[in-house]
């Protein structure tokens, strides 16, 4: 269908792709009440006051549109959890949106707040270690996989920002994400614990933090945990290095995560195409294993294939949709979860070729359409780099 929207011959055609990272994820920052954080494109998508006995068909659409890019996972709620996502009121209602993403092979993930315990379920602990914090977890999983069979797993943020987490206890992350990976593993579940982490107490440099919190623990996780680090070591700038856990952990695979939308790149009312941020970072050299060790290759399992490591890989976007009629803020934000999605599905896709599949199917195939949209993307995010962070 790309192929005839876009022009092209059909005479000759034998393709054969296969995507090189399994988990390609969308994470939605919505909470509970409708508001979407960092979102510009209008309140959630998720109507969580009528679900789940009412569905909008703009649940289908968005998970018609998401197949077409092969992503096949999507966090349904903000990092900054709320406990209550996980109780039978609310996983009712995401059992209603798997129940509508399933045809279409997307996986509904939940992010979960690390004091659940506490505060849904009657503990006065949230520590990993404590028998009954262990127990709690493995009945939130068997609740949530009687409700949705093939729910994906959890997405954590925890010690970071004012989040609950391990540490409150005197524990690693380590411990935090194998505590919720062991009440999974028996339904097949995987735990996506994020590495953007830092502290004002810590002397060390806050590019360096992650690295000195995480790089210890290497190997530590359990087989069903990848780490998810964002894709610089500070926080979505215009531009930043690759963050420096990309390479460093060579028994622990990692997923980078990128923000689709523009939290820091004007947000709906730039133009910003960012392929070439996704693809800069992605194809930047980490040198981990010599010239050509690209970060690309660090995520999907290529680089340590020979590590004792599992084979887990996954990428993750911060999502830009929301309710607005187009989707995103703006048509140009369209463009910016479609390159995500073939990036997630093939990392060494070029960005202009990208651009130019988008402009066509959306816009034409007119060259004298084509070329100035596609070089206003391409320009656009060095532009917003050169006034905000040169």
């Amino acid at each position: 269908l790309r192929l005839l929207q876009t022009g092209q011959s059909l005479a000759a055609l034998d393709v054969r792709q296969s995507p090189r990272l399994q988990l390609r994820m969308l994470n939605h920052w919505d909470n509970l009440d409708g508001l979407v954080e960092r979102g510009y494109a209008g309140a959630s998508l998720w109507n969580w006051q009528t679900l789940p006995g009412y569905l909008d068909p703009r649940y289908t659409d968005y998970a018609r549109a998401n197949a077409s890019l092969g992503i096949n996972g999507t966090v349904l709620n903000n990092v900054n959890a709320k406990a209550w996502s996980l109780t039978p009121q609310y996983l009712d209602k995401a059992a209603a949106l798997a129940q509508v993403f399933r045809p279409y092979g997307i996986r509904v993930f939940l992010s979960a707040r690390f004091s659940a315990p506490i505060e849904i379920g009657g503990l006065k602990t949230a520590d990993p270690l404590d028998p009954q914090v262990q127990r709690w977890w493995r009945d939130t999983a068997d609740a949530i996989y009687a409700r949705i069979p093939d729910f994906g797993g959890f997405l954590v943020k925890a010690n970071s920002e004012g989040q609950p987490g391990p540490q409150d206890y005197g524990r690693s992350h380590a411990d935090g994400a194998n505590l919720l990976a062991d009440a999974l593993a028996p339904h097949g579940g995987v735990v996506m614990w994020r590495a953007f982490v830092y502290s004002h107490e810590q002397p060390d440099d806050r590019a360096k933090q992650a690295y000195r919190e995480f790089v210890p623990l290497d190997g530590a996780f359990r087989d069903n945990v990848i780490v998810q680090v964002k894709n610089g070591a500070i926080d979505f700038q215009p531009r930043e290095p690759f963050h420096p856990l990309f390479g460093a952990m060579r028994k622990t695979p990692l997923m980078p995560e990128f923000q689709i939308t523009k939290e820091y790149l004007g947000f709906s009312t730039h133009l910003a195409y960012l392929g070439t941020l996704f693809s800069e970072t992605l194809q930047a050299d980490t040198y981990a294993r010599g010239k050509g060790s690209t970060v690309a290759k660090t995520v999907d399992g290529s680089l340590f294939a020979d590590a004792k490591r599992t084979r887990l890989t996954g990428i993750a976007g911060v999502a830009n949709i929301g309710a607005d009629r187009n989707w995103s803020g703006s048509i140009f934000d369209q463009a910016n979860w479609y390159a995500y999605g073939r990036l997630a599905w093939d990392p060494q896709l070029s960005p202009q070729a990208i651009a130019q599949e988008w402009a066509r199917m959306t816009f034409s195939n007119d060259p004298a359409v084509v070329e100035p949209v596609v070089g206003m993307m391409l320009r656009s995010r060095e532009a917003v780099v050169d006034y905000m962070t040169p």
